[in-house]
């Protein structure tokens, strides 16, 4: 089967004289149809990376347990897979297999004699799964990381250098299950592999999110795509991030083609999956009337060494001394620029709570609760329920909570990059 890509661009390309800046949502679709063949073999190779240190014990190493082999019987037959644990040090209980039965049989033996012991060294973990990816490297590779704890402080520096060796190799989807673990370390790791990271409230939900993320892997037919972009002499790329349906910023992943060309990492993608990129580009400033291509923005696939461009669009700018023309913002870059803020508000104000600063904290969530109503982010406007009481949404006007779960406050913060597609009304 093909994959075909779609890109459209949207944007005001009129700039007042003397403006510099030029910005652009592009949007990706990808559908059945003429396009690109899936990657070599159509093979997919799927990786547990299961926390069994001591703090893993009781029900959650039971709960982790039958969720692997649940996932494991549901890999579908043409599926590779493989299963590391890990505590202060990593074990590979079952490598790189091909997903037929008795293989699963195997694994799921295995499985079960998984017992919780020991400390947390996540970057042990990491580079026996990179050791098994690297067995299959024409693979969509994709794994899913559970624990319930903090990694050792005194693992940082090898966690780093394994993360630079693990980035764009196969990418990771981080669960947190419980509120003992830190957000931050596990959002390190799933931004550097181009996965998700999100928390499992308690062990018994471990099931099925092990089960949403294997379908979404499942899904995933073609790697390394590149997004590359290239702007005219003298022009600066400011930033560039994936910004549905998910933030993601990929402005420091650049890495240079040729002058005035760079590529960011997308990672894998599937079957009608859809994401929006915002570009902002400056570039020299021209004189009313004066056009400019100021950048290109295409899709790169690369199979055994060989680049193929499968989708292109073109952002433009064009002075004029129309007010009118000048002055209106398009929709689209308007409404992620206030999903950006949002989640940097929310992030903000939960920082600020924790610190025990309750005017900024108010204040901060309160333009977060303002720009979740203001753009129909339901989800998020549901999660910062849980964290302020709130007395006008349309204001931002609120108070902060007394009591607040652990578990609420977590998946407010872990969560604040999901976004919303602009409400059809609104377009």
């Amino acid at each position: 089967m093909l994959n075909q890509f779609k890109a459209e661009v949207f944007q005001n390309q009129f700039l007042p004289q003397g403006a510099r800046e030029v910005h652009a949502i592009m949007t990706v679709t990808v559908q059945a149809g003429d396009g690109i063949a899936a990657t070599s073999n159509n093979s997919r190779l799927f990786g547990i990376i299961c926390d069994t240190s001591g703090s893993m014990g009781g029900k959650k190493i039971h709960a982790a347990r039958d969720a692997m082999v649940k996932v494991v019987n549901l890999l579908p037959d043409d599926a590779y897979f493989f299963i590391v644990t890990g505590a202060s040090k990593a074990s590979v209980i079952c490598p790189v297999s091909k997903a037929t039965f008795e293989k699963k049989e195997q694994a799921i033996a295995a499985i079960k004699e998984i017992y919780a012991s020991g400390g947390t060294l996540m970057s042990t973990w990491l580079n026996e799964a990179l050791e098994q990816f690297n067995k299959m490297p024409n693979a969509v590779r994709q794994a899913l990381l559970l624990t319930d704890g903090q990694n050792d402080d005194s693992d940082e520096f090898k966690l780093n250098k394994i993360l630079q060796a693990c980035e764009e190799v196969f990418q990771c989807d981080c669960r947190g299950v419980g509120t003992d673990w830190r957000v931050a370390q596990l959002q390190k790791i799933a931004n550097k592999l181009l996965g998700t990271t999100d928390i499992i409230p308690n062990a018994e939900m471990i099931e099925a999110d092990f089960r949403a993320i294997l379908e979404k892997a499942m899904s995933k037919d073609v790697s390394d795509v590149a997004m590359r972009l290239w702007t005219p002499q003298g022009a600066k790329i400011l930033f560039c991030k994936q910004v549905s349906p998910d933030i993601v910023d990929l402005t420091h992943r650049a890495k240079i083609v040729k002058t005035q060309v760079v590529d960011y990492p997308t990672g894998a993608w599937g079957k009608q999956e859809s994401r929006d990129y915002h570009f902002c580009i400056e570039v020299n400033p021209g004189n009313v009337g004066d056009e400019m291509l100021a950048g290109r923005a295409s899709l790169v696939y690369t199979n055994n060494g060989v680049e193929t461009k499968i989708v292109e669009a073109r952002i433009l700018a064009t002075w004029t001394d129309d007010d009118a023309k000048s002055t209106k913002i398009d929709r689209r870059v308007a409404h992620y620029t206030g999903q950006a803020e949002l989640a940097q508000s929310i992030q903000e104000g939960l920082e600020a709570r924790a610190k025990g600063n309750i005017e900024v904290a108010t204040a901060k969530l309160g333009k977060a609760v303002k720009l979740a109503h203001e753009s129909g982010n339901e989800a998020t406007a549901k999660l910062l329920k849980t964290v302020v009481d709130i007395e006008d949404a349309p204001t931002g006007t609120v108070r902060l909570k007394k009591a607040v779960a652990k578990e609420d406050e977590m998946a407010l913060e872990t969560r604040s990059t999901k976004t919303t597609r602009i409400q059809k009304s609104q377009s």
